[in-house]
């Protein structure tokens, strides 16, 4: 832990939160933070018990064991605060940009996920804190954390995290993370991001954005690229569509696909073609095994010790701390063998290589930056290249959505013999097939400069019901309110300008 995370880091971040003590002590505040950071490699043991694996390999400069409630008071003084600084430290991409997997042209791929399956003490001060769902069958056991996390799809790192009630929604945890995002990165979203708002803001930040929209918006068309996909507005910012079908070949013989609706700020069909976007867009799931790794494997699946808010706080943020820093030294192992994907590095091999290191304290004084025993066990047992498969998304929660087994996916996880990407074509839909919204663009766009009366309209379009005049009448005003259409005078309108095909 000295090597990832040195004693000139620690004191400095106590210094900052101003937590260093405040006369001599057996246990400082320095011994302290590497105490608590101990806690989440050992999460079974108790507290004697971490002190003993932290101190097993100096046992000659250390003769005395302090007591539980001494170790417990050190946690209390320190609080979450300097655990919070650590983590905003050593946060941050973790690979070169030249590293396999990690960019896509110019762009590090990063992803938003929220986890809110960690389990909290259910004390009356966490309860208050926290609060339970309620849902049909009545109301949780055990209160829940919602953990948000943007993460380095190519290394699993995370650039930044928040946490607490399950009751805020991830897109507004989401919007905390947002500042972390600059014209370097591509944002791999799924649809809990895809709100023309929240689109609209990762946009301000200069990031690109590949986002899958829910199937049943309907983006308006401003023109259709060569490649099938086609340019929209959503907030005043044009956007480009992307629509496929994707299906997957098992090796049983089965076979299931899915449609996909991409929208994205790479608006050059010829630079991004459809089909790549789409391959690339299924890096977003790296971001889910960033929290099997921190939540199953190193978490263990358990409840956490605390039994306040105070101290859940600043072990969810030492619990951060440790990951990012086992996910740096896997990628530094990786690193060190140029060609080397850092998919193929196991989590599972660098934490046990490093709670070896936590006890015979290997290199603690060492000051050459080498992790040694981390590199050498990551490299010794690198993971095959990763194969294509799939299984049935199954929650084993009585409250979860995803608790049904979907029924056009195999039930065991199968290795998928191909892969098939048909992108659809938005210029080989039928006009009859269209809605009135992109019938009326259409039509208006003959005749840019003219302001159309609404009957007009609704002749050209073929409308002679009353109702159905009348539907489109209310519609139209809700395009002009939304911009696309220019209100000239009492039932006359005509295109806005932003609407129009691109000249190019």
């Amino acid at each position: 832990m000295t090597q990832l995370l040195p004693f000139e880091l620690v004191d400095d971040v106590l210094e900052r939160t101003m937590t260093v003590q405040r006369r001599l002590r057996l246990i400082p505040s320095r011994v302290g933070v590497y105490f608590v950071l101990a806690m989440c490699l050992f999460p079974d043991a108790g507290y004697l018990r971490v002190w003993s694996h932290l101190v097993a390999g100096v046992r000659d400069l250390v003769s005395w064991i302090p007591s539980e409630k001494a170790l417990r008071e050190v946690r209390r003084r320190l609080g979450p605060a300097p655990f919070r600084e650590l983590f905003e430290t050593v946060s941050g991409p973790l690979a070169q940009p030249s590293t396999p997997g990690v960019s896509y042209r110019r762009w590090r791929t990063v992803a938003f996920d929220g986890c809110s399956s960690l389990e909290a003490p259910d004390s009356l001060r966490i309860h208050e804190a926290l609060g339970k769902t309620r849902h049909h069958r009545g109301i949780e056991g055990i209160p829940h954390v919602r953990l948000m996390a943007l993460c380095e799809t190519g290394t699993r790192g995370l650039l930044g995290s928040v946490f607490g009630p399950t009751s805020t929604g991830e897109p507004d945890y989401a919007r905390q993370l947002l500042p972390l995002l600059d014209e370097s990165m591509l944002l791999l979203a799924d649809r809990n991001f895809s709100g023309d708002e929240f689109l609209n803001d990762v946009a301000g930040t200069g990031a690109q954005i590949l986002a899958r929209l829910a199937y049943r918006r309907r983006p308006a068309v401003i023109a259709v690229l060569p490649d099938g996909s086609y340019l929209t507005r959503l907030r005043g910012r044009t956007l480009r569509i992307i629509e496929a079908d994707v299906t997957a070949d098992c090796a049983d013989g089965s076979r299931f696909a899915d449609r996909y609706r991409l929208a994205t700020t790479l608006l050059d069909h010829r630079t991004d073609p459809a089909n790549r976007l789409i391959a690339l867009y299924h890096e977003r799931w790296e971001v889910e095994l960033s929290f099997l790794a921190l939540k199953d494997t190193l978490f263990a699946g358990r409840v956490m010790r605390p039994r306040d808010p105070v101290g859940m706080q600043q072990e969810l943020w030492a619990l951060l701390v440790v990951y990012q820093g086992l996910r740096r030294a896997m990628v530094d192992a990786v690193e060190s063998r140029p060609g080397t994907d850092p998919d193929r590095a196991s989590f599972t091999v660098a934490l046990h290589a490093a709670t070896e290191q936590v006890i015979t304290a290997h290199g603690v004084l060492d000051s050459d930056g080498d992790q040694g025993g981390i590199t050498l066990a990551v490299l010794g047992a690198l993971l095959p290249p990763r194969r294509a498969r799939t299984s049935a998304r199954l929650v084993k929660c009585p409250v979860s959505k995803y608790t049904l087994v979907s029924q056009d996916r195999p039930r065991k996880s199968q290795r998928i013999s191909l892969i098939g990407i048909a992108v659809l074509r938005r210029d080989e839909i039928e006009p009859d097939d269209l809605g009135f919204r992109e019938r009326t663009l259409r039509l208006l766009r003959t005749d840019p400069g003219r302001a159309w009366r609404t009957v007009e309209i609704s002749r050209a379009l073929g409308i002679t019901v009353t109702a159905k005049y009348r539907s489109l009448c209310t519609q139209i005003n809700q395009w002009a309110e939304q911009t696309m259409l220019i209100r000239e005078g009492r039932g006359r309108y005509r295109i806005a300008p932003e609407w129009l095909p691109p000249t190019d």
